[in-house]
């Protein structure tokens, strides 16, 4: 007969071995998701984002998570938690911002994490503050981008910076401008926070590019992929150091579609993920696998050139993936369902790199209603 202590600590295995993730939503709040075999449960929840905490980036070496708030009403948050051993937020720093923030991380001091820089997508800017943030911080950098022409997309109008992201080396942040068909370029200084702008790649007319990410090449070298949100394509770009910026060389753009498919004209991809030799990009409103289930499409990577070699489209099992995450041993993606606001963890097979079935599946919050800005915005693993 089992001991009664033995009892005891089996009940406790599953809170104990629990993953958590964090998903966030469009109704102001934060919540703290436990994974654990086939099941996911919302544990918590946690506001101080503001009206659209639109973003959410996860530092583990020191269990904080920065969180960017969307709002389009003039004013909004950058706020930062502590995530406690159960996995729920503590709210930590907090500063009010103009608002729009589409996408925000930390970068330059002595530790990465003296200054965090932000891109508004509608006001065209991006700004930087210097860490800790308070509820007197004020930025301390403003870039406003302006078009001497509007490009061939009818959302191309302005630019519309939309992702910062920090090079390997950490002296160089990029910003993909869905408006301009630019990746800007800033050289950092570590010191005092400032960015130098020193160049740009030039996308293709009409691409749009969204996010960014990198791989090394054996060949080639450092590879920069685009993911391109009016273009519905992803792009690799080969990276050249020199003496006083980083420069960009446009090789190769691919549809997020197979060569037959028809995605429609509502189609918008929206984020991208490098796991080993593959890459991911998710695709908005093409409801490739029947009503409310968009797709994944999945490439190969040529580990000596870096370019891109189409696998196939994977269900998302959500309507209007607007996030998704690969977790830390690659065998699952954690997909985030804008307008059905759902986070449905999938299988990953690490050799393949193919996408498998549902693991498990959760409405969080309401969900939203098709080509609006409502749902669920980011969603993150905790490890």
């Amino acid at each position: 007969m089992m001991h009664r202590s033995a009892l005891a600590l089996l009940g406790l295995m599953p809170s104990v071995f629990a993953v958590k993730l964090l998903a966030s939503h469009y109704t102001g709040g934060i919540y703290t998701l436990d994974f654990t075999n086939s099941s996911l449960i919302n544990r918590s929840k946690i506001e101080g984002c503001g009206r659209i905490p639109g973003w959410l980036e996860y530092y583990p070496s020191d269990k904080s998570v920065y969180c960017f708030d969307r709002s389009w009403y003039g004013s909004g948050y950058i706020a930062s938690y502590h995530i406690s051993t159960d996995g729920s937020l503590r709210l930590f720093q907090q500063a009010p911002t103009t608002g729009n923030d589409t996408h925000g991380l930390l970068y330059g001091g002595t530790d990465g994490k003296g200054f965090v820089a932000t891109a508004q997508y509608a006001p065209s800017t991006i700004t930087t503050y210097k860490l800790p943030l308070t509820r007197a911080s004020k930025p301390l950098q403003l870039e406003k981008f302006t078009l001497s022409k509007p490009g061939p997309n009818s959302r191309q109008d302005v630019p519309h910076p939309h992702e910062i992201l920090l090079d390997p080396s950490e002296k160089y942040i990029l910003v993909p401008d869905l408006g301009a068909d630019l990746i800007r370029i800033f050289a950092i200084d570590a010191t005092s926070g400032k960015l130098t702008a020193c160049g740009n790649g030039q996308a293709n007319p009409g691409d749009g590019p969204r996010h960014g990410e990198f791989f090394n090449s054996t060949s080639n070298g450092l590879i920069l992929y685009t993911l391109n949100e009016l273009g519905n394509s992803i792009s690799a770009w080969t990276v050249s150091y020199e003496s006083s910026c980083l420069s960009l060389s446009l090789t190769q753009t691919e549809s997020t579609y197979a060569a037959s498919a028809n995605p429609g004209p509502t189609t918008k991809a929206a984020e991208l993920r490098v796991r080993d030799n593959f890459l991911y990009a998710t695709n908005r409103a093409d409801e490739t696998f029947g009503a409310q289930q968009d797709s994944i499409a999945t490439y190969s990577i040529d580990t000596a050139t870096g370019k891109l070699t189409w696998i196939e489209a994977a269900n998302a099992h959500a309507y209007y993936p607007r996030t998704f995450q690969i977790n830390k041993k690659g065998d699952l993606v954690a997909v985030g369902g804008q307008t059905s606001s759902n986070v449905a963890i999938l299988k990953r097979d690490i050799v393949s790199g193919k996408l498998g079935d549902v693991v498990a599946n959760l409405v969080v919050a309401t969900p939203g209603h098709a080509g609006e800005e409502d749902g669920l915005n980011a969603v993150v693993w905790i490890e």
